[in-house]
């Protein structure tokens, strides 16, 4: 058993934490606080190849394993949480879809664009009604000659409604299955085709520089050439595609968590009561401890997991677990690291309420904990 990195996978981690702590540092606090994505930061971050990583040279992309998309992402999470969603899920949710199911039409038309960070890409599973319940979409298709009519609305979409946004991944219902069960179909849907709006979604608590977006579809005409992969294969393409982001947010959780720790740890050394550091009194001291011990657990796990992938061999429980285990890490760190700071913890000018803020969507998104919990209760044959 090997747990170093090889040279490559270095290379990548110093590269991406120099960038993140030079050029997103700097505007992450004046970001957050006014709601702003930012199109320059992302296309700075697909010139130094933080898009298509995983994506086949031919499209593209930089074709890299998975464990360096993993330390990509969380070297952007220990700096700021909306800009490694943004960069998670251009990746797993935007890009994912396309490079796996599209057809190399499809794939030569959207993949170079959204390798580059010039252009991101949305994937519409989520509705008002449709959360966990993921078969429960009530957005249709309905064939007329030979195109499709597009109805119905999604919710929380990351990447779909800001100056980059090239178009989304949409789910819909295009029939009855022979079990009684929906039908399910995806389509590829382009920014500026008539009846199709976003809108930009704000006053959220957390990743509030990334952008999230209603979508709106009223009798939206698609061509045959617009559906993604097979008539039918929609839900299946969407647990694909899940099962991938999970990961990412693993990266997320894992990244987040190790900057809060640092940030925590930085604070105690230099924070003096009673005459000397408070890292020194036990109850921070062991605070800590249990930090450095958690993020080392979670790290394992997801390169694990992200190690498998690479392998081509079964990770779907370990994605399961990774997404889950790192999300509820990165909670605990983060509360241990505001508890620290005490009342500068629940102040702005210090980064750790955001790490806190952030922390949340964790839980919910890509599966909720509750639903990872689910997940690998069946694995492990419950």
């Amino acid at each position: 058993m090997d747990f170093d990195l090889n040279k490559e996978q270095e290379m990548i981690r110093d590269a991406v934490r120099s960038f993140a702590e030079k050029e997103i540092a700097p505007v992450a606090l004046e970001l957050d606080e006014k709601e702003e994505f930012s199109p320059e930061l992302t296309k700075a971050m697909g010139e130094i190849g933080l898009f298509g990583m995983f994506v086949p040279e031919v499209y593209g992309g930089q074709e890299m394993d998975y464990i360096s998309y993993a330390i990509a992402v969380e070297e952007v999470a220990r700096i700021d949480g909306s800009q490694a969603a943004t960069v998670a899920a251009g990746n797993s949710l935007g890009i994912g879809p396309i490079n796996y199911f599209g057809s190399e039409e499809q794939k030569k038309k959207y993949l170079p664009k959204l390798c580059t960070g010039e252009a991101l890409w949305g994937f519409g599973l989520t509705e008002p009604e449709a959360g966990s319940d993921a078969g429960g979409s009530k957005t249709t298709a309905v064939k007329d000659g030979n195109e499709w009519v597009l109805n119905g609305s999604k919710i929380f979409i990351t990447n779909a409604a800001c100056e980059l946004s090239l178009g989304v991944t949409v789910q819909a219902v295009t029939g009855t299955r022979a079990d009684g069960r929906p039908e399910t179909t995806c389509f590829l849907l382009e920014h500026g085709t008539p009846g199709f709006t976003a809108k930009a979604m704000h006053k959220k608590l957390m990743w509030r520089s990334s952008s999230t977006a209603e979508l709106y579809f009223d009798n939206v005409r698609l061509k045959e050439d617009a559906i993604l992969g097979k008539p039918g294969d929609g839900f299946k393409q969407m647990l694909k595609t899940l099962d991938g982001g999970r990961l990412s947010i693993g990266a997320m959780g894992l990244g987040g968590a190790q900057g809060a720790y640092e940030l925590a740890l930085k604070y105690a050394k230099q924070r003096k009561q009673f005459g000397q550091p408070i890292s020194k009194f036990q109850a921070n001291a062991f605070k800590l401890a249990d930090c450095a011990m958690e993020i080392e657990c979670a790290r394992n796990l997801l390169y694990k997991a992200c190690w498998l992938r690479s392998q081509h061999r079964p990770f779907q429980k370990l994605a399961s677990m990774a997404k889950l285990y790192c999300s509820e890490v990165m909670y605990r760190v983060a509360n241990h690291a505001v508890q620290i700071h005490g009342g500068y913890g629940l102040m702005k000018e210090y980064n750790v309420e955001r790490f806190y803020r952030d922390q949340k969507l964790l839980d919910i998104g890509e599966g909720t904990s509750e639903i990872q919990r689910l997940v690998i209760s069946r694995y492990i044959g419950c």
